[in-house]
């Protein structure tokens, strides 16, 4: 391509630019974070790339940012001497948005400048951000290894379009030059740019680099004024933050390093940073979000800590380190044992990542058992209280898929477990919590799993609990079903489905409540045999409760039986899932089912019944139109 060519923005480009331009000024000096963040990337990419081929360095092995203006011009440049663009790279990597999370991006705005601006950065189009105070673009690279000739220049207003063209470049790496809108000129001073940069950008393990400033008299002793000297200096600390002892770090420096590697515009719950040492040395820091991303739910998408071995930018999302069910966790872990050249597969099967894996993954439940301790704890600030809250209200459901994944700590996530209950409308209810008011004689702690918490709270399974005063857990997330059947108990105490088997509640009835439990159940065998034989098809059993005051009957399954909610749930998510038959359990003092004796409606009245209790239970009946139809017959 020897001859300057304009193309045309991705659509998405092009509106995420309009958006750019025309409202994203509440907090313009992100574009600088951002630009000099793409550019330690582009540094990193190269020392990876450089590992199998050294010489991709060139004659220049120093890697470094630069950041440099001209006040005659109105230019502002960020260089580095990092991997570069081939020509096709610049039209794909500058003219689209490869990730695939643009229209969830154009989804998440919302109106509010301040966090929209925030949002650049985490859909990965930060360069973008460059058009907040510029209103044209230049960008010369060339990617390390290719030849001098092989140069790209690439430039755009920012409107529909951008042009690309040849040229000759001797060094590698990238140059981004804005050109300044008027309202812009405070991005043309040393001490501006020195601000942000010590702002947003200190922890950046490469120097960054600036002209130093130096007074030049005036004429005849006539003033003077400060001026660009030839000689440039080191702007930022330029060692990785985490490489630095805990002491030297202030909590807002963590907190910037944090909203850099992920890029989110709010601080933090609580961060850990620890070297360890052993058989395995590595440097931890570990930090717990304060909102979920919108593709948590994704667990086939990598997600993970940053990589490094022994300083050197390795991969983001090493998914290895840390278990599944944590992958909320953003951070960094540097390994000295590691060797340069790891790759995934060799990560699944070193030892030395199973120990930092074991060791970050208790790191992380410690965090938590800190900020769950903080809930209690009546010297802690009110801050301080309610950032468990926040964190279960964002990773609670995540964190219980680690019942089932991580059998070594599942212990210790159990105590973190929040839950709703008869008693609370908030997941705030501790399985601990529960335990020590449980009433004299119970002997299991009762649970019922539903879609929702108005389903769960209705449920006619509840009727006896409520009138005996025993609290019950309400489980309304989807993965609770699955979760639940990794967790038989807690601290010695059963865990019992209120849905699950013939709920053994002797201990809490008085004398006179079993007699007549006993009498009804005795008096009531001939119906109980003709409903077993009317409901033959649907029902695996018939049998008389306890459980029920209000309701005529409900469905429970076998204690060992899948219950019918998950059932549903994995039809609905298209799996394969067995034919659940219910037992139904009927009260025998409600006046519907008294009438059964000697109606002669008896089969359709059996079938109302079962109906109802699976409409009860959030099912449907199996035919909509016969249920109706008989409803309708009995009413006339």
């Amino acid at each position: 391509m020897s001859q300057k060519q304009t193309l045309s923005f991705q659509a998405e480009v092009a509106q995420l630019l309009h958006l750019v331009t025309h409202s994203l000024y509440s907090n313009k000096e992100i574009f600088l974070r951002e630009l000099i963040s793409n550019a330690s990337d582009a540094c990193d990419k190269l020392r990876f790339e450089a590992l199998d081929n050294n010489a991709l360095y060139e004659d220049a092995p120093n890697l470094e940012v630069r950041v440099s203006f001209d006040k005659d011009s109105r230019t502002l440049t960020i260089a580095d001497s990092g991997i570069g663009l081939s020509q096709q790279e610049a039209i794909d990597n500058l003219g689209t948005i490869a990730k695939s999370g643009t229209r969830e991006f154009m989804g998440k705005l919302s109106g509010d400048q301040k966090q929209d601006a925030q949002l650049i950065g985490q859909f990965g189009v930060g360069f973008y951000s460059g058009f907040i105070v510029a209103d044209k673009i230049t960008v010369e690279s060339r990617r390390a290894g290719a030849p001098a000739s092989e140069g790209v220049q690439w430039t755009s207003g920012g409107a529909g379009d951008f042009e690309v063209e040849a040229i000759e470049r001797a060094q590698r790496g990238t140059s981004v030059t804005l050109h300044l809108r008027e309202d812009a000129s405070d991005y043309l001073s040393t001490w501006k740019l020195k601000s942000i940069i010590n702002k947003y950008s200190d922890h950046i393990s490469l120097p960054i680099l600036m002209r130093k400033e130096e007074w030049k008299e005036g004429e005849d002793d006539k003033g003077g004024e400060m001026v660009l000297a030839d000689e440039w200096e080191t702007v930022n600390q330029a060692s990785a933050l985490w490489t630095r002892p805990k002491k030297d770090v202030t909590p807002e420096q963590y907190q910037e390093f944090y909203k850099q590697i992920s890029h989110d515009h709010e601080a933090p719950l609580a961060w850990a940073h620890n070297r360890v040492e052993g058989s395995t040395e590595y440097i931890q820091l570990l930090y717990i979000p304060a909102h979920a991303p919108m593709d948590m739910w994704n667990r086939d998408k990598a997600a993970g800590v940053k990589l490094y071995v022994k300083r050197v930018f390795i991969m983001d999302e090493a998914e290895a380190l840390l278990p599944v069910y944590l992958r909320f966790v953003k951070g960094v872990i540097d390994s000295a044992d590691l060797p340069l050249n790891v790759s995934r597969e060799l990560l699944q099967e070193s030892r030395d990542v199973k120990a930092i894996r074991d060791g970050s993954t208790k790191r992380v439940l410690s965090m938590l058992e800190d900020l769950a301790k903080a809930e209690k704890d009546e010297a802690a600030s009110d801050e301080d209280k309610a950032k468990y809250g926040k964190f279960y209200a964002e990773f609670g459901a995540v964190l219980k898929e680690g019942l089932g994944e991580d059998f070594a700590n599942s212990e210790r996530i159990a105590k973190l477990l929040r839950f709703a209950s008869t008693t609370s409308d908030t997941a705030s209810v501790a399985l601990a919590d529960y335990k020590a008011r449980m009433k004299e004689g119970q002997e299991a702690i009762y649970f019922i799993t539903a879609d929702t918490l108005a389903a769960a709270r209705n449920s006619p399974q509840l009727e006896v609990f409520r009138k005996k005063g025993i609290e019950v857990l309400l489980m309304t997330d989807r993965v609770d079903e699955w979760a639940l059947n990794h967790l038989s108990e807690f601290d010695g105490t059963p865990m019992q489905s209120v849905a699950k088997g013939a709920v053994q509640l002797d201990t809490l009835l008085d004398e006179g409540e079993k007699k007549a439990a006993e009498e009804a159940a005795e008096a009531f065998k001939p119906v109980l045999a003709r409903l077993k034989e009317a409901l033959k098809d649907k029902a695996e059993d018939v049998r008389v409760t306890t459980r029920l005051v209000d309701s005529p009957a409900c469905l429970v399954v076998t204690d060992s039986g899948m219950s019918m909610q998950l059932a549903r749930m994995l039809k609905q998510a298209g799996q394969k899932a067995p034919e659940v038959k219910p037992v139904l359990e009927v009260n025998p003092e409600h006046p519907l089912v008294k009438k059964l004796e000697g109606s002669v409606h008896f089969h359709d009245l059996a079938q109302i019944l079962f109906d109802q209790a699976l409409l009860a239970e959030g099912g449907l009946p199996e035919d909509p139109a016969a249920y109706v139809k008989r409803v309708n017959a009995l009413l006339i």
